[in-house]
């Protein structure tokens, strides 16, 4: 096998993670990071102290604050900037020679909705929009259960490589096919990124169940299983209103099998901004919704799912689908309800008015 030089545009836990995978994999691996200190980390000490400490990265890995050094002279490039920032990461690519002439084979693993002034978009439409006509139908789309911190360690993972151009998913396939991955093809490209995105969603009131199950004579395991299911049901409901062209997709590992990991895992940032809007009072600092996107720096981790919980409610409005879980996290985010009224009225009448 002939090794490849790789690009990744963002280096937190989860770009972090695949890129160690990758490199474990024998292939050159230069990542871009805004922070002085992660890029110093990345070569000086082999570790992102910052988004995955406590994980030694390989040797095959380097790291710059230069997004065209890192985007230039790349077999493969892989986007792994946060919602809020991919538009603007993908903007400055235009200037590198092998992007605007559409030599280098671009994937993408953020997740969420990006806002638009037609409304919000999914990530793989946003950015045909940005980089050249070339990439049109030829992204990549990768997701699936994988946490950093198991991908980083080796432990075993599997993923979708989701695109309309069946070439450009291969491709990623055999590039990701090393050591701990285990690698597979969709065509179902807005059904994948939508799981990616939703789940999320429902990941944040599974947080905050959890944490109210944890002293509730009420709720339990069968409970957190029921809204899991529901969960389910509602991110199907939204991925085939939008466009999704395989129902399998919510049955497979980018479905069913995202939701659960992110719900039920340690590692799980939205689970944990779940649980922390119960145990520690948290938004009563926000005024609402838009306050606390604003200001979501402030929390010390990224939640992708309050972002998407805002998008989520615009589309379901616009297309006249209810989804009592993703509309529920809404009033909560938007202090129209608190938490605990919330899951209450849900799941004990299925209900949220």
């Amino acid at each position: 096998m002939k090794f490849k030089k790789v690009g990744v545009i963002g280096a937190g836990a989860w770009g972090t993670g695949l890129a160690q995978a990758i490199a474990r994999g024998g292939h050159k691996v230069q990542m871009w990071a805004r922070e002085q200190d992660v890029v110093d980390g990345i070569n000086k000490n082999h570790e992102n102290k910052r988004y995955l400490p406590g994980y030694p990265l390989s040797e095959n890995m380097s790291a710059s604050s230069e997004i065209k050094e890192v985007a230039s002279d790349k077999d493969f490039l892989i986007l792994a900037s946060p919602s809020l920032y991919l538009a603007s990461c993908a903007k400055q690519l235009l200037e590198v020679e092998d992007v605007a002439e559409g030599k280098t084979t671009i994937g993408v693993i953020t997740k969420g909705f990006i806002t638009s002034v037609q409304g919000p978009k999914l990530v793989l439409e946003t950015l045909e929009g940005v980089l050249p006509e070339c990439y049109k139908k030829s992204l990549v789309y990768i997701s699936g259960p994988s946490h950093a911190e198991e991908v980083a360690m080796g432990k075993l993972t599997g993923l979708i490589a989701a695109s309309e151009n069946p070439k450009n998913s291969i491709r990623f396939r055999e590039l990701m096919t090393v050591p701990g991955l285990m690698v597979y093809s969709s065509l179902d490209v807005i059904g994948v990124q939508i799981c990616a995105a939703a789940k999320n969603v429902i990941a944040i009131v599974y947080g905050a169940l959890d944490a109210i199950a944890e002293h509730s004579d009420k709720f339990g395991d069968n409970a957190e299983s029921l809204l899991l299911a529901a969960g389910l049901n509602e991110i199907q409901t939204l991925g085939m209103a939008m466009g999704a062209t395989h129902p399998e997709t919510f049955t497979s590992i980018a479905g069913v099998g995202d939701l659960e990991v992110t719900c039920r895992s340690k590692y799980g940032r939205n689970r944990r901004f779940g649980q922390d809007m119960i145990r520690t009072d948290m938004l009563d600092k926000f005024s609402d919704l838009d306050d606390l996107i604003e200001r979501i720096g402030e929390i010390g981790y990224l939640s992708e799912g309050a972002v998407a919980c805002k998008y989520v409610h615009e589309i379901a409005q616009k297309l006249g689908i209810k989804l009592l879980i993703c509309e529920g996290l809404y009033r909560i985010l938007n202090k129209e309800i608190k938490p605990t009224e919330l899951i209450n009225r849900l799941l004990t009448s299925g209900k949220i008015d």
